[in-house]
């Protein structure tokens, strides 16, 4: 691991796990973070959870677990240039999906409508659900009981009610104070990977073309750089060097912009951190240029007619599933029958949102099916 930083995370300043555990031989707290979670179900289910496409269209576009992977190795080299805990980076973005429902955010949009009577859905607060809650693994506790500030990064947002319920991890919600650098990095790392692969993956499914993107400043300009250096590049490997020097230029611009506000803050400890405003980010005109970015993408991929009706299916799906276990209860396994019984529909948001993709699409066709094939 890298020189940390005075104001970084270490297992030195670390608040600890919720139940105390002996330190492991030859793994910092953190490194054993990742590695709980990279053995959990969860995170292998991210296999088989969609980005933007579903998971049966096409074996090269982006899951939830490529994306992990990818916004973990950004995050890692961001952190080792601003001299932040590597291994606290990786564990948050290797975890920071876990709780996402099948079907991307048309699936968890369509949960947190079904559950709205019951307390809503939050991606961000089922991920720490798994992690303290959901796992099966240890026989000491139930979760993967991690460390304060890697469930702190996990929580990216929540709402105040849920954060009066979440105790330490859900102070800063109230209290308006800010996470810890990695987890601030974290965020951005997220940004940065789902952004450019999703141009990617979009001109990969010809959804949107070299064209479009050449009206959005900061494709163009990388776009324009690559040509001028590879004239005769064929198209698919200048769509990849396009957006390799895209990523380059963002993780680039945010270590540097990063560093400023660290020095212009006077940032000494890790409790200068928690009292400062957001210390990460990029400069304005690259955030500007991120913001038309998210804006063509938002209008030209996830508004795209074809990705629209693969939502209407992934809502579909998601309610009648729900509104048939709210309905009858003895639909659920057993194991959920029980949940249901003590946390009443949290049990049923828990089990979809545990789902895959093609495990949620089998068990529609188990419950609405006349005929299985």
């Amino acid at each position: 691991m890298n020189k940390l930083a005075a104001y970084a995370v270490s297992s030195s300043n670390s608040r600890g796990r919720l139940i105390a555990e002996a330190p492991s031989a030859g793994r910092s707290e953190f490194q054993r973070d990742r590695d709980r979670i990279i053995h959990s179900a969860a995170f292998r289910r991210l296999e088989y959870k969609t980005q933007v496409f579903v998971n049966h269209e096409g074996d090269l576009f982006r899951t939830r677990l490529t994306h992990s992977l990818e916004v973990a190795q950004i995050g890692r080299s961001i952190a080792r240039n601003l001299g932040l805990n590597e291994d606290l980076v990786e564990a948050v973005t290797l975890a920071h999906d876990l709780g996402h429902t099948p079907f991307g955010h048309a699936g968890q949009d369509a949960l947190n409508d079904c559950m709205r009577e019951y307390g809503g859905f939050e991606h961000n607060l089922q991920s720490l659900r798994v992690v303290d809650v959901l796992e099966e693994r240890y026989a000491a506790f139930d979760g993967l009981n991690l460390c304060f500030e890697t469930r702190e990064g996990i929580l990216k947002h929540v709402a105040k009610k849920k954060a009066l319920t979440l105790g330490a991890v859900g102070e800063r919600f109230l209290q308006r104070t800010k996470p810890s650098l990695e987890a601030q990095l974290a965020n951005f790392a997220d940004e940065i990977a789902y952004n450019n692969h999703d141009v990617d993956d979009g001109l990969r499914s010809g959804l949107i073309s070299l064209d479009q993107l050449n009206e959005v400043t900061i494709f163009s300009r990388h776009l324009q750089q690559v040509k001028d250096r590879y004239p005769v590049l064929v198209e698919r490997r200048t769509v990849y060097e396009t957006v390799r020097s895209m990523i380059n230029t963002l993780v680039t611009d945010l270590i540097a912009q990063s560093t400023r506000n660290i020095a212009d803050a006077d940032i000494t400890s890790l409790a200068d951190v928690h009292a400062a405003p957001p210390l990460i980010g990029f400069s304005r005109q690259i955030k500007k240029e991120q913001q038309e970015l998210k804006k063509f993408l938002y209008e030209n991929l996830y508004r795209h007619y074809r990705v629209v009706r693969m939502s209407a299916k992934a809502r579909h799906t998601i309610e009648r599933l729900f509104a048939a276990f709210s309905a009858e209860i003895r639909l659920l396994p057993a194991k959920y029958q029980t949940k249901f019984e003590h946390e009443g529909h949290q049990a049923i948001a828990d089990y979809i949102a545990g789902m895959t993709d093609r495990y949620a699409i089998k068990e529609y066709q188990r419950l609405f099916a006349i005929t299985e094939n």
